[in-house]
């Protein structure tokens, strides 16, 4: 028998080993990421009150075109640095959340810094 391994439980286990070094304040809160299969989600959150301050998904009602590649992480990039700016916030600190930085990840982090965030 071939035992898989469970690929949620080591991606969970990165990202509390990254959550463990880094942490969003509200001079320079955290960009953090979420990718499903078919669709990809950001936050700026700021963890000393608890709050998420701005977000974006390919989910949203204006997103136009499939959620689950590049071109679409990199508008949802662009969509929160937007965000971000409106709400004044200029530097952030960039979590993948336990992803390797690759493909949507990567794409997503380059579409913020063209939008104007800095990490």
């Amino acid at each position: 028998m071939i035992n898989r391994p469970n690929t949620k439980a080591q991606r969970l286990k990165r990202h509390k080993r990254v959550r463990g070094k880094i942490a969003g304040t509200p001079e320079r809160p955290r960009l953090n990421v979420f990718r499903s299969e078919t669709n990809i989600y950001a936050q700026v959150i700021d963890d000393v009150h608890g709050k998420t301050l701005v977000s974006a998904s390919s989910l949203e009602k204006g997103f136009e075109g499939s959620g689950s590649n590049c071109e679409a992480a990199k508008k949802v990039g662009q969509m929160v640095a937007e965000r971000a700016k409106a709400a004044g916030i200029t530097t952030v600190v960039f979590d993948r959340g336990g992803y390797v930085y690759h493909g949507r990840v990567a794409a997503l982090a380059e579409g913020a810094r063209e939008g104007g965030l800095e990490f």
